[in-house]
Order: C-alpha cells, then sequence, then structure tokens
C-alpha cells in the first residue's frame, strides 16, 4: 500500500500526499484537509510537516508528491489566487472537502481502516506519548489502539501456543 501511494499512478500528485498521511502518518481526512503550507517545510532536500507538536522530516521517496505539489503552489488557480493549504478546494479560500477526500482515496483504499490500521501498527513501536505528541493524537486514543495491539499479539501467542483458554483468548479452562 504504502509503494502504491508514494509513488503509483492510481493517484494525483495532491491525492498521494493526502495518502501519505492517512497511510503513512495515521492522520484523519478531516485533519489532512485543514492542512497549510504553514505545517510543511519544504526544501530541496528535505520535507518536514508538523502534524502535532513534533516535526515529522518525510523521507523520499515519501516526500516528492509534496515537493511536487510546494512547486505547484506558487501557480494558484483563480478560485485560490493566494491559497495557503495544502488540499485548496473548489471554493474560494476554501480547503477541500473532507468527504470529496475520503471519496477520492476509497478508490483505492479505506482511509479510515489504513489509519486505525498504522495507529495499531505504530502503537507497538513506541511509547505511547511519544506517537501521540508526534502524530496530533490524545494519549488516550494512542493508549487504547497500544491495548488493542497487545491484546491481538496475546491471543495470537495463545493460539500459536495452543491454549485457547489463556486469560487473554477470552474464554476460560473448566
Amino acid at each position: 500500500m504504502v509503494a502504491e501511494v508514494s509513488s503509483g499512478t492510481k493517484l494525483t500528485t495532491r491525492d498521494r500526499a493526502a495518502a501519505i498521511l492517512v497511510v503513512v502518518f495515521a492522520q484523519q481526512i478531516e485533519d489532512v484537509v485543514s492542512l497549510t503550507w504553514d505545517h510543511v517545510e519544504v526544501k530541496p532536500t528535505k520535507v518536514a510537516i508538523a502534524l502535532g507538536k513534533t516535526v515529522i522530516e518525510i523521507p523520499p521517496p515519501l516526500d516528492e508528491p509534496f515537493l511536487l505539489l510546494a512547486a505547484a503552489a506558487a501557480s494558484n488557480t483563480a478560485a485560490q489566487p493566494n491559497s495557503n493549504w495544502v488540499f485548496p478546494g473548489y471554493g474560494p479560500g476554501r480547503h477541500i472537502r473532507a468527504a470529496s477526500l475520503r471519496e477520492r482515496l476509497h478508490r483505492l483504499f479505506s482511509p479510515r481502516a489504513a489509519r486505525l490500521g498504522t495507529l495499531h501498527e505504530l502503537a507497538k513501536l513506541a511509547p505511547i506519548a511519544i506517537i501521540a505528541d508526534a502524530l496530533g493524537y490524545s494519549t488516550k486514543t494512542i493508549e487504547r489502539h497500544a491495548r488493542g495491539a497487545a491484546t491481538t499479539y496475546a491471543e495470537y501467542v495463545a493460539t500459536r501456543r495452543g491454549n485457547p483458554g489463556s486469560p487473554t483468548s477470552g474464554t476460560t479452562n473448566s
């Protein structure tokens, strides 16, 4: 999925950038559409984005759509002559509607399922507070995903060990 959204041809450059934010950084569509260029730092060799309290550098090839969008931002449309939106809409001064972006991304993947899957995986890899700060989530939200990830893993281990009566499997031995 990451390869398709970073370099695939099924999405526009703008949709690829949005998809990367959802698939890799677990961002909600409503937060993606409200991003401005004040949140994104684009230099010839570096793209960084502030999603939460932390600025995250986006490595190549994931940075490509942002580099292309930044270059194109200088040539705004008549409806958006001086737009600061990363994802401008069709009406003057507005960002794209979340429902419109969600529908466009849904042609390739389910944005909600991708975001939740990413949160689930990230919750296994780093401390809750760091993930929450970096991605702009509450610690309670990330903690909920961490518990879900631990439960899933514990159930998997219990099943592999042939111990379906373990406390994590939801059944008891009689």
